[in-house]
């Protein structure tokens, strides 16, 4: 075997090797959330069982419906909020203060979860004190995942605008649009699949998040992975891997389905090709 077929079976071998570290452990998942019993390392048979124990489970029904409400709102919150400061970092040039504005908005991502979850409740644990509100709740674990996501989200849609071609812009001002028309009727219109990427992403960093959560959650305020983790931690428990499955089917069909759109936007936009 010469080197270079050498270097492509082993690159096959790498790749199938990196493919089967990350997916193997979803696909034991997949199957013990139909075994017959409570069992992990023997699979007794096929049974739905554990799919039913999960829809009587009202911790865990309670936690996704939680999940699902907080990643919605933190996720919508953030996206507005980053697209705002993208806007403001791209679009206005040099100002005062945009090193430390954009140093601030950039933070969270490589700041530790634990830092940003215990800052936070420290903050939140003193204004509650001084004026009575915010108490730990819902409402809490939303601002706290919307700082986290919008971090993330600004980068996507930051990379957008620098390569949005700004002739469009000037344009529509040169044919009498003001700022705010520029905005909604242009500029919104041509960073819609970036808005739209960066929601998904911080809707799932928001769905999945469980440090910023038990730090801002209160009493009777689980999330789905916060009740997910305190059943892993009393042992194995079989409806747990149900739920996953069916979070693992959502988020595949929510990827699927963003991708169709993606294609057929990128079909639409390219021009037709004369026979």
């Amino acid at each position: 075997m010469n080197g270079l077929g050498w270097r492509r079976h082993f690159g096959t071998g790498w790749l199938l090797g990196v493919f089967a570290f990350f997916y193997l452990p979803l696909f034991f998942l997949v199957v013990f959330s139909f075994n017959s019993t409570r069992q992990d390392s023997v699979f007794t048979g096929f049974s739905l069982r554990w799919y039913q124990a999960l829809l009587n489970d009202t911790r865990l029904v309670e936690g996704f419906m939680l999940s699902l409400n907080v990643a919605f709102l933190s996720a919508t919150l953030a996206t507005i909020l980053a697209t705002m400061a993208a806007f403001v970092l791209i679009r206005f040039g040099r100002f005062k203060g945009r090193t430390l504005f954009n140093a601030m908005l950039s933070s969270p991502l490589v700041m530790p979860e634990v830092i940003i979850g215990l800052s936070l409740l420290l903050l939140f644990v003193g204004v509650e004190r001084m004026i009575g509100w915010p108490e730990r709740g819902t409402l809490t674990i939303v601002l706290g995942h919307a700082l986290l996501g919008m971090a993330y989200a600004s980068v996507v849609v930051q990379s957008r605008l620098k390569e949005m071609d700004r002739s469009i812009e000037e344009a529509a001002i040169d044919l009498g649009c003001r700022p705010f028309q520029v905005f909604f009727l242009i500029t919104l219109p041509n960073i819609s699949q970036a808005l739209i990427a960066a929601w998904l992403l911080t809707f799932t960093l928001s769905f999945d998040d469980v440090v910023i959560s038990e730090f801002l959650s209160g009493p009777g305020v689980t999330t789905l992975p916060q009740v997910i983790f305190s059943y892993a931690r009393r042992g194995v428990n079989p409806s747990v891997y149900a739920a996953a499955t069916l979070l693992m089917l959502v988020v595949t069909l929510a990827v699927v389905a963003y991708g169709v759109y993606t294609a057929r936007q990128m079909r639409q936009g390219q021009p037709q090709r004369s026979a």
